[in-house]
């Protein structure tokens, strides 16, 4: 995840940043042309600058990287000089790409030309002042907040490393970022207060049990405190009783900020949150929707557009779930077939320790079977764990923490081990190919991997590649076998139609004026999900807009790409050559992955 916040800067002072810009422009080229580089240089050095520069404004990255230089720092979130860097650093890559000629690049350069530049451009689109001021008054939701996600980083457990002394002191001093942002976050929802741009009250609602939740843990017992609970054996007693006290007192600087911020948005903000759920029921909400779906889908798309194809796929995989209940011999409706999956004992989980095993049995039936369709595989190991007790119930049924690119730190798939009852078993090899192999482990790692791409390409990615591609990796379980077995089938087919439903429900919320109930009901009508999961679903598409667009979207354009690929090819499409084809670049936009493939299928046909 990448914690580079959406802020913006006043039009003033972008006015007076613009000689500056021109002189960096020029600089910067001057510094970095050699008398006989070629455009393939320039565009390799352009992007090493690009990343170098980009690295210094977002320290946290390089620590997603593997890389602690400056691992001290959160960064300066939330304030008007970060924006302003940000917003002048994205002009001056856009300025200095304009001067390399595209015509003189090969085609494997032009296809990085033209990510560099559609990803430069849409980022320079969010930090726009109209975007800031939808935007920034909002920094902070239940789903996608840093109070959600630091405490995890600090705990030892994360991509944090915490092997020396100096280690130990970073997460001390990153702490003190962490507090900053904090008290920052309250001065930007109170801009929000005065121009009326305000989040949800269910959205704020969930922070504030989120926050309870928290402090209600004791210091000794935090998450904050967990690196004093796994010293090095080469620390000294001494080092140990120092860092011990440092962390209880920072921690408590911690729980005091995360309090000042609970209370602030319970008694303050909380009764002056907007009811309405929708972003077009949002000042400018209308506006800021239409550009998260060219965002989230990396296509011209309307809302309406997105909506009735939704309908259409959920009308579909309803269809196939009809075929299954006669398949096993079920006798009664289709919601009473819902029904029973969500409620016979046999389909739950008894144990976390019986759940965990079962991911550790699905991954070495994986393993077996992915030599079948890739010759392309991570050298990154993956890891299979459940999320920490204190902060599963707010998160979501599975997730994926990248490793590190040389491979040393694994790769982690989390899964949800809250409310047992309502984590069903057939559902358990789908969230593992998704998130795990060769899902999101395959997609992240491969492209990070390879040194032979530029940074913003092995560690970026579109959110629509990215969940597309775990989306479409679900559907390979039909290939491995797992679906022989109906009750799995079963399990695949409904997360299908989750992402089919949540082109229906997250355009019906943001742009047709549904309310939470209507997408409750429609959720639960059309699928066999549990209440508990429903809800959670329906209050993330709430809290991130168009997000959950991207996994249909991104997955429907690979399903199209491969049966064109198949039709045209015939007897010399390869299985294993598309999915290297699709996976080699990285998380490009559908319409340049679209592109790079019609290329490949043309020089296949050629051989």
């Amino acid at each position: 995840m990448t914690l580079r916040l959406a802020l913006a800067a006043s039009t003033a002072l972008l006015f007076a940043a613009a000689p500056a810009l021109a002189q960096t422009v020029s600089d910067t080229a001057a510094a970095t042309a050699q008398p006989s580089q070629s455009e393939h240089e320039k565009l390799f050095a352009l992007f090493d600058d690009a990343d170098a520069r980009d690295l210094e404004l977002n320290p946290l990255s390089r620590l997603f990287r593997g890389d602690e230089e400056n691992a001290g720092r959160l960064g300066d979130l939330l304030t008007d000089s970060s924006f302003l860097a940000t917003r002048t650093d994205l002009k001056l890559n856009l300025a200095l790409l304009a001067q390399i000629d595209r015509t003189k690049l090969n085609e494997t350069d032009q296809l990085a030309y033209d990510v560099f530049k559609y990803t430069q451009d849409r980022a320079l689109e969010g930090y726009s002042d109209e975007m800031r001021a939808l935007t920034e008054v909002r920094p902070l939701n239940h789903f996608f907040g840093l109070h959600t996600f630091y405490p995890t980083l600090a705990s030892g457990t994360g991509v944090a490393p915490f092997k020396t002394l100096a280690n130990y002191e970073d997460n001390l001093s990153r702490h003190n970022d962490y507090i900053g942002f904090v008290d920052r976050a309250i001065g930007k929802f109170r801009e929000g207060m005065k121009s009326g741009v305000l989040e949800t009250k269910l959205t704020v609602g969930i922070m504030v049990t989120q926050l309870d939740t928290q402090l209600g843990q004791p210091i000794a017992e935090s998450q904050y405190m967990g690196p004093t609970k796994m010293f090095p054996e080469s620390f000294s007693d001494a080092d140990k009783s120092r860092l011990t006290k440092a962390y209880e007192a920072k921690t408590a600087e911690i729980y005091a900020a995360n309090t000042r911020l609970r209370d602030f948005l319970r008694d303050e903000y909380l009764p002056v949150a907007r009811e309405s759920i929708g972003l077009s029921q949002m000042k400018g909400g209308d506006k800021l929707y239409a550009r998260l779906i060219e965002e989230s889908t990396t296509l011209p798309l309307d809302a309406e557009t997105i909506h009735q194809l939704g309908l259409s796929e959920v009308a579909r995989i309803k269809a196939d779930l009809e075929k299954l209940k006669k398949e096993v011999k079920f006798k009664g409706t289709l919601t009473q077939f819902f029904d029973y999956v969500r409620t016979d004992p046999k389909f739950q989980p008894k144990t976390r320790e019986g759940l965990t095993q079962n991911f550790y049995t699905i991954g070495k039936q994986v393993d077996a079977k992915i030599g079948t369709l890739f010759s392309l595989v991570p050298k990154s190991p993956l890891e299979i764990r459940p999320y920490d007790p204190t902060t599963e119930k707010f998160e979501a049924g599975g997730s994926y923490q990248s490793g590190s690119p040389d491979g040393k730190r694994p790769g982690v798939f989390y899964f949800n081990a809250y409310d047992l009852p309502s984590r069903l078993t057939p559902g358990n090899v789908t969230l593992y190919l998704h998130e795990g192999s060769p899902g999101h482990h395959f997609q992240i790692s491969l492209a990070q991997e390879n040194e032979a791409l530029p940074a913003f390409m092995r560690y970026g990615g579109t959110t629509a590649y990215v969940e597309g591609w775990a989306l479409y990796a679900e559907t390979l379980g039909n290939e491995m076998g797992f679906y022989k077995d109906p009750w799995n089938r079963y399990g695949t087919l409904q997360d299908e139609q989750l992402r089919a439903m949540r082109l229906v429900v997250d355009t019906g919320i943001h742009a047709k004026g549904w309310t939470r109930d209507q997408a409750i009901d429609f959720m639960m009508q059309n699928s066999g999900m549990t209440k508990t999961e429903v809800v959670a679903e329906v209050d993330r598409y709430i809290a991130i807009p168009s997000q959950a667009l991207a996994y249909k979207i991104g997955a429907l354009k690979i399903q199209e790409l491969r049966k064109r690929a198949q039709t045209k090819l015939g007897a010399k499409f390869d299985i294993k050559a598309f999915h290297e084809q699709a996976l080699n670049t990285g998380g490009l936009p559908l319409a340049v992955l679209d592109a790079k493939i019609d290329r490949w299928i043309a020089a296949q046909s050629a051989k």
